[in-house]
Parts: structure tokens; sequence; C-alpha cells
């Protein structure tokens, strides 16, 4: 619905931001989603079929989701209703459904757009289901965070998701160049500048558009010599890289960095590192998942990596920021060279589900202390073999309990320490079969 100054043409003469005027008029000229609008794209063969149903926009922020929507609405002759999930709330939400359900009546369709949808709560969020099932709106919904965690089952199974692209470098150049072309007047910038301001943008069209009218006010109309790459940084304010420490950002860089770290790759890892640094990431948090790493992904195979793992979070404990960040870094390059194994956390596991299918077995008798008299007449303690007595301080005795057969949970890699690891329990596999009595699993009270 148009306001009166929309109506009166006062709104298209008030100020607005480059970003703002810079909005594509048809899907065509969208940047950077051809995935989705190109020849072959999903929300093209929608639009070409004549047939729009619900769906939602997944994709970070700049990238086109309100302007695609708003288009959308233009080519399948939909009226538009935008709500922000931030400010709405169910009053606001009964409002829509009832003026959709009355343009229905006058057979006109709605296109609902629904800002970061991902703010709604679970309730409000079954409220769409039934307006979407009969066609009163057609709901196009936008997030920046993994629709999986955050969106209902019902509305996704009533959805398409579609992905949008953070923009590269050749869709954020062109995006400046028509920028420039709409303003009359190329940006006073070296190519290296130049190149700096894409990657400042963060693959965000609406920041980049921010940024060249920010160099466009500062400069006057004429400048000669172009800005360089530092006059530019003094210039505009670096915009913070894109990551939320609570929400996915969060969630793919540590993930990242995991695995770069599990993926011997010392120089993915220290990029990673700087990125969550950079981004604001906690970073006794970082160190809190190093140590993970070194017990998960390396193990037995250094031990020593926890030791170390544990060091560089006491000296950013002790040293603060920014010189205990040197020891994150000392210690993401050690756990990246170490050699990896996760023998002893696949074991754990195996063991940890063994003890649940076998319940409450109590320990083999030799093997329980006996303090009282009642209980040496029980057996307890009988027969039991003091190891560090025995011929190469190793008895071979059974410490399983009597109704579970013998397990291997733990399998030494030949990585590392954890080969010698794995030849002494060899060694000590055969001393044990051989003092049971032909391979049969020691103890059962023997010593």
């Amino acid at each position: 619905m148009s306001s009166l100054f929309e109506a009166a043409g006062m709104e298209r003469n008030a100020p607005r931001p480059l970003a703002d005027r810079l909005r594509p008029e048809s899907l065509a000229t969208v940047i950077g989603q051809e995935h989705l609008l190109g020849e072959n794209g999903l929300l093209t063969r929608m639009v070409a079929a004549g047939r729009l149903s619900s769906v939602i926009f997944w994709g970070p922020p700049g990238t086109g989701k309100t302007t695609v929507a708003r288009l959308l609405a233009q080519v399948t002759d939909l009226d538009f209703v935008q709500l922000s999930a931030i400010q709405s709330g169910v009053q606001d939400l009964r409002k829509v459904f009832d003026a959709a359900k009355a343009r229905r009546e006058q057979g006109r369709g709605t296109l609902l757009f629904v800002d970061e949808i991902h703010r709604f709560n679970r309730s409000q969020q079954d409220a769409f289901l039934p307006h979407m099932e009969d066609g009163t709106i057609t709901l196009v919904g936008a997030t920046t965070e993994n629709p999986s965690f955050e969106l209902n089952s019902a509305v996704l199974s009533r959805s398409t998701v579609l992905t949008f692209r953070r923009l590269d470098h050749d869709a954020l150049a062109e995006l400046l160049v028509r920028a420039e072309e709409f303003e009359g007047r190329k940006l006073p910038l070296d190519d290296d500048a130049r190149s700096a301001l894409i990657d400042m943008a963060d693959g965000d069209g609406r920041a980049l558009a921010t940024l060249a009218e920010d160099v466009l006010l500062a400069t006057h109309k004429g400048v000669e010599k172009p800005l360089t790459r530092e006059e530019l940084t003094e210039l505009v304010q670096r915009r913070a890289p894109l990551y939320d420490k609570s929400q996915d950002g969060h969630y793919n860089l540590i993930s990242a960095l995991h695995k770069s770290v599990r993926g011997s790759d010392p120089d993915a890892a220290l990029y990673w590192l700087a990125r969550m640094l950079a981004g604001g990431e906690d970073p006794l948090y970082i160190a809190r998942r190093l140590v993970r790493m070194a017990v998960e992904d390396i193990g037995m195979a250094d031990p020593v990596a926890l030791v170390h793992a544990n060091a560089a979070k006491d000296a950013y404990d002790f040293l603060g920021s920014p010189e205990g960040e040197l020891a994150l870094a000392q210690v993401t390059v050690y756990l990246a060279t170490a050699p990896k194994s996760n023998a002893a956390y696949m074991a754990f596991n195996a063991a940890t589900r063994t003890a649940r299918e076998h319940g409450s077995y109590l320990p083999p008798k030799h093997i329980l202390n006996a303090p009282t008299r009642l209980m040496k007449d029980e057996g307890y303690g009988a027969g039991y073999a003091y190891d560090h007595s025995q011929e190469g301080a190793f008895s071979g005795q059974n410490y399983f309990p009597d109704e579970m057969e013998r397990e291997q949970f733990y399998k030494p890699t030949p990585y590392g320490y954890e080969e010698q690891v794995g030849k002494r329990l060899e060694r000590w596999s055969k001393i044990r079969a051989e003092r049971s009595g032909a391979g049969k699993a020691p103890g059962k009270g023997e010593s």
C-alpha cells in the first residue's frame, strides 16, 4: 500500500543512500546470483512457469535477497508486503494475513517477504502454515542463519530453500562500475586501492556501495591524483570481517580451523585463526577448541600436544591480547604439523557404547580390595597378581568383568609415538595369551 508521500511523488525526491539507488530494476540485472537467476536458474524457471512457490532465501547480508523478493512480486503480479521479524509480533502477522485474505477475495495474490525470519519463534512460524497451504500468501523468507537449525521443519517442508552466495570479486567490481556510472564520476583510486575497497566489502554489495559513497563524499570532483591503499584506509573505516561469533559464522570458522589442523595444513589453520581473532572471537574459546583438537585428532600420536595446547591457553590467560595471541598461533602450527591419531577418541566412544550395552557388571573379584574379613571370605582379592612383582612388570591378568569377553577398543595407529605404543601392546597381548593358555582370555581369577 502506498503512503500519501509516495502517491504525491515526494518520496522519489527524498535523499536516498547510493546502495538504495543502485537496486536493480529487473531480475536480469541482479549481480552475483546467476545460479538462481541465470538462464537455467530455479527462480528463472519458476517465473517462466508462472507459478512461484514459497521460498526461503538463505545467504549473507548484501547479496540481494530483499531486492529479488521485490522483483519477484513485480514479475508475478503479486502485491508485495514486507515484514521484519525483529520488529513484528503476533498482532502484525494477523493484520497481514487478514489483508491477504481480503486481496484473495478480490482475485489478487500476496507475496509476503519476511526479513530475518529466523527471529520468529516456533509458534510464530507455525502461524504461517495454514496461509501458505491455502495459497493466501506466497512466503519469501530471508535469513542469514542455517534454515535447518533455525526454522520449523513444517515451514521448511512447504518451502524451497535457495542459497544466495556472497558476491565474489568480479561481481563486486561490476557493481562498483555501476555505482560510478550512476554517479557520473570515477572513484579516485589506484588499482591497488580499488581492489582493497572491494576486499573491505567482504562479499556484501550494500557495504561496497556505502564505502564507495563515503569515498565520493570525502573527495572532490576532479581529483587528479588517485588515492593509494594506505590513503583509502585512512579515509574510510575498514569494515569488520563478516563474522557473527554467536551464529553461523562462529561455527563455520571454528569448523574450518579444526579441519585445517586435522588436515595438517598449518597455513590454512593460521588463516582461519586470524579470521576468528579479527572477527572478535573470544581467544579463550579458541584455546579451548585447540585443547580439544589435541586430544581428539592427535592423541597418543603425540601426547605432548595436549601439554602444548594447555600451555598456550595458560600463556594467553597470563599475557592477554595481543601478546598472548602469538601463543595460540604457535600451538596452532604445532598441532597442524603433529602426527595425527584419533585412536584414543574412537576407543573411548567404543568403550562408552559397550559400557551402556552391558549394564552394571561388577569387576572380577581378584582385582577388588578386601578391607574386611567378610570380603576376604567372599574371595575379594584372591589370586591377584601384583604387576610390579611379575616378569616385565606385566601379569597378563583379566581386568574385564567375568561376564564379558575381552574386547579391543584401542587400536594404535603407526604414526608418531603411537607406533611405539602399538608395539608394546602387541608384545603384552602375546604374553597375556601365553600366560592364560592357548590364547584363552586370561584372568577369571587366575594369577
